[in-house]
């Protein structure tokens, strides 16, 4: 994928994302020198007349609601070619699904984030819209002269591509999606949305095991009945999953979770200001401090003002946000003498090596389970957070393979802050692997991206910090030693 010099007036300075449906260029405005999102139906929908007008009708909705909660459009256009494209508001702390992948948030955290959350949902079930597919990629943060404020992406625009091009798939994702989705023939309305919102919350939460330290047991009786199979059984929208989750949160005397104002009182939004997603985590919970300044690789993760307001780590701070791996046997030694494994994908392990990791956090095979990953380091808890620890994420992904190709996945990850030697291809034991190189000014020095076919139906990732004076044989080494079970085997 080629980047263009210019998108209308914009000048683009690097690709964001990509996915089926869009890609994503950061832009910048040089009249009011500013950085801008721009969004552009991906090229294999630009025949399709009602791909393109659902596309439009996507940018029209956020124009017409213009709510802080939502990710906010600048303007429309389109390119040369036809393809229309939509200039957003930059969400410059980049998604959830990035903030997941450096691992597990405090309770306190991930309660207010999950209002917010709530929050945001909440005021397009008023403007009776659906979103269809809250998942945390569509969940993004944005930085405002109050502190940081959580918006919500992506108004199930897949969704309507689906049904205008007459595709069968489910509509939504699997792990988050409503059951009632699944069906062609049913009834999708808000409480599909308060599904997704019970998904999210036990994503943010681990679970949330009853054991989990700091998890209220109301909160997790919330979130099963808004993850109820039968829709009558949920909350009837997110203004009603909200009220139940700060009653359950909601201690004798406390105003309410993240200093909200008391479920029966309203601000302008129906949500406390921007900023108390970061007072929480420090309001009565000053143990939590170190362990989340730890999530943070990178030069620019808290800021410690004199009010040492919590500031999740952004995208932009972690050399990591690709990658995540949901704890099992987390930490564990690994399940064999020298290798580590998680389902049918096992990696030899480096001396000294060990494994940790029994899924790919956020990714979900049909059934909805987490797909196969694993981390192996030294020290595979710090991996993700300490950029002195060597070791390396390795994945497997049907979901994947089915959208994109190894090229197309690694050069979506263009770690734009470094400087990139040349993609190379290389056969290791029968695979054959795309790996880019990247060297770092800040953080990891030295960070590989590489991925593979893993027979017909799977997509192998990894990425890889080598140990400091390991020499270039090392990345080859452990990729060589990424073995895939067969089914049944």
């Amino acid at each position: 994928m080629s980047t263009p010099a210019w998108i209308g007036s914009y000048r683009i300075e690097r690709l964001l994302g990509a996915g089926s449906f869009a890609t994503v260029w950061l832009g910048h405005d040089p009249v009011l020198d500013s950085r801008v999102a721009i969004k552009v139906l991906a090229e294999n929908w630009s025949h399709d007349l009602r791909v393109r007008e659902r596309f439009r009708d996507e940018a029209r909705l956020l124009r017409r609601l213009d709510h802080p909660r939502l990710v906010r459009v600048h303007a429309v256009g389109e390119l040369p070619d036809g393809r229309p494209y939509a200039v957003l508001a930059l969400a410059d702390g980049g998604s959830l699904r990035d903030r997941l992948a450096a691992g597990p948030l405090p309770v306190p955290v991930a309660l207010a984030l999950l209002d917010e959350i709530a929050a945001g949902v909440a005021v397009l079930h008023r403007q009776r819209v659906v979103h269809r597919d809250l998942t945390p990629g569509n969940v993004l943060f944005a930085s405002t002269a109050e502190g940081e404020r959580v918006v919500i992406a992506d108004l199930g625009l897949a969704k309507a591509l689906a049904a205008a091009s007459g595709l069968t798939a489910r509509a939504g994702t699997p792990g988050y999606m409503a059951p009632e989705q699944d069906d062609p023939l049913a009834v999708v309305d808000t409480r599909s949305d308060v599904f997704g919102l019970g998904r999210l919350g036990l994503r943010l939460l681990g679970g949330p095991d009853q054991r989990a330290a700091g998890v209220p047991g109301p909160v997790a009786a919330v979130l099963r009945r808004a993850t109820a199979p039968r829709p009558r059984d949920r909350y009837p929208d997110a203004d009603a999953f909200r009220a139940a989750l700060r009653r359950a949160t909601r201690r004798p005397g406390d105003p309410g979770p993240a200093g909200a104002p008391p479920p029966g009182t309203r601000s302008a939004d129906n949500g406390p200001r921007p900023d108390r997603v970061g007072r929480a985590a420090h309001r009565d919970h000053a143990d939590h401090a170190g362990r989340a300044d730890r999530l943070v690789a990178g030069p620019s993760g808290f800021r410690r003002g004199a009010a040492r307001r919590l500031r999740l780590v952004g995208a932009a701070a972690l050399a990591l946000v690709a990658v995540g791996v949901t704890a099992g046997d987390a930490g564990a030694p690994a399940p064999g003498p020298g290798r580590g494994r998680s389902g049918p994908v096992s990696v030899t392990l480096p001396a000294g090596w060990r494994a940790a990791g029994t899924g790919w956090a956020g990714r979900y095979d049909a059934r909805g389970r987490l797909e196969p990953a694993l981390v192996v380091s030294p020290d595979p808890g710090r991996w993700a957070t300490d950029p002195t620890v060597p070791g390396a994420f390795v994945g497997l992904s049907v979901g994947l393979a089915r959208r994109t190709t190894p090229a197309d996945f690694v050069a979506q990850r263009p770690h734009a802050d470094c400087v990139a030697v040349p993609v190379r291809r290389t056969r290791l034991a029968g695979v054959e692997w795309v790996v880019a190189g990247f060297s770092c000014p800040a953080g990891r020095p030295v960070l590989v991206e590489a991925a593979a076919r893993a027979g017909r139906d799977g997509l192998l990732y990894a990425q890889i910090v080598p140990p400091p004076g390991s020499g270039p044989d090392f990345v080859d080494t452990l990729l060589a030693g990424v073995r895939i079970r067969p089914a049944g085997g």
